[in-house]
């Protein structure tokens, strides 16, 4: 009976257990002499880890076979174009959505006044500056250095995912060049057998999933509390009623519109995704389920979802463009500053922009804040007035990302003649999840 449990109802349990873990216990607590939350924290790391010791290779795998077995000519450069214009598109329609709901409920003025001295400076902000030091607009141009790393190996030991998919990308490309005769089959088969390995890997791991889930859930509903969200209730709704716009609304009318999709359909089948994101707070981390889900729930072919979801995990960041926007506007609203329009309109620009390419780097969304307050001349310490929420919002903004990834490769794979939701993927997928 609990093997034929779908996993998603494994993981909503597992958060339900972890929220109320989080509401009995304090940091303090201890089980068998050990601290609860040094035990929560090995658990957690243990199943990241375990989630992180496959993204390189299912990347790599899924990538270069992929892209090596698109053998008509044209489609590489049609998936590329279809792709690009979608991420762009969604991009800029979460960016605007944010711009305007932040600007309706101005959470960062009460009564009237700048909201800087009632919510205080966090005393964590000095360690926020160390991250951040050193960051400005240069980091634009450093995506496209970091497209082209000089040393691929040392690229994927540091996780610099955009060099390792653009060098993926190229590399299955030129297998697909080669004479037949030269290897070109032995090539294809090679990655399509890792890429298979990587998948048996990957839905044994997803076994310990609700494990994983209860112990990083647990963790930082002990350490944050309800008490750290009053200060800035304002910011908080604001953040959370614009990524479910953008959820609820947005991403299922391109779905309905452009791609014939069942919106409701598509959301049950990545469920279990939606809630590995919001558990662990990483695109990438989610990236072998979002793949599982897209190919056998949705059935998207793994031509498409192998070039189009990789790619999404790294530079489609859809509710962390949002979330930067609403950020600096907050900020710019606690410190009294008006914006015009001009000034707004840049702010849309540099969020979209930097939530392409800073995912790779730590504190990612801190650091592109950072980049759009420079570019509109506030401080960078006004970052310290939203950390107190920053770590619960970073995992609902990761469903979002997570979930228009998805949108786009069941939107693309529509496009190209796909059949989604065929009944046999549909009840293979129910068993299997």
């Amino acid at each position: 009976m609990i093997r034929r449990f779908p996993l998603y109802g494994k993981i909503l349990i597992a958060l339900f257990a972890a929220f109320l873990t989080g509401a009995v216990l304090t940091p303090d607590s201890q089980i068998f002499g050990l601290s609860v939350l040094s035990c929560l924290s090995f658990l957690g790391s243990l199943f990241l880890n375990a989630l992180k010791m496959l993204i390189v290779p299912l990347i790599m795998a899924s990538i270069i076979s992929g892209v090596s077995d698109i053998n008509e000519k044209g489609v590489f450069g049609r998936l590329g174009i279809k792709t690009l214009g979608y991420y762009l598109l969604t991009s800029m329609l979460a960016i605007l959505t944010g711009l305007v709901l932040v600007n309706l409920v101005s959470p960062g003025v009460v009564n009237g006044q700048p909201a800087r001295s009632l919510i205080g400076l966090s005393e964590d902000t000095s360690a926020v500056m160390d991250k951040v030091s050193g960051h400005g607009a240069g980091d634009i141009a450093e995506i496209f250095l970091r497209m082209v790393p000089p040393n691929i190996i040392e690229a994927a030991a540091n996780g610099q995912m955009l060099g390792l998919i653009f060098f993926s990308l190229i590399f299955g490309y030129f297998v697909t060049t080669l004479d037949r005769g030269h290897g070109q089959q032995t090539m294809r088969e090679f990655w399509r057998a890792t890429f298979n390995v990587m998948m048996k890997m990957t839905d044994w791991i997803l076994g310990f999933a609700p494990i994983g889930v209860y112990a990083l859930v647990a963790k930082v509903a002990i350490t944050v509390g309800l008490a750290a969200f009053q200060p800035l209730l304002a910011f908080f709704v604001t953040v959370l009623l614009a990524l479910a716009v953008h959820l609820g609304l947005t991403l299922p009318v391109l779905l309905k519109l452009v791609g014939g999709i069942s919106p409701s359909r598509h959301f049950k089948a990545m469920m279990p995704a939606l809630l590995m994101a919001f558990s662990t707070s990483s695109s990438s981390a989610t990236l072998p389920v979002t793949l599982e889900c897209i190919e056998k729930k949705v059935g998207v072919s793994n031509r498409t979802s192998s070039f189009v979801l990789p790619l999404g995990a790294t530079v489609n960041m859809d509710g962390t463009a949002l979330y930067e926007c609403v950020a600096a506007m907050f900020i710019a609203q606690a410190y009294g500053l008006e914006l015009s329009l001009v000034t707004q309109f840049t702010v849309v620009l540099v969020a979209l922009l930097t939530s392409i390419g800073v995912a790779g780097i730590p504190s990612a969304s801190l650091v592109a804040i950072t980049v759009i307050l420079a570019a509109i001349g506030l401080p960078a310490e006004g970052i310290g007035l939203i950390l107190a929420v920053d770590r619960i919002l970073d995992m609902c903004r990761t469903g979002v990302n997570v979930f228009s990834d998805s949108c786009g490769a069941a939107i693309i794979a529509s496009r190209e003649g796909e059949q989604l939701f065929s009944e046999s993927d549909h009840t293979r997928s129910d068993s299997e999840l």
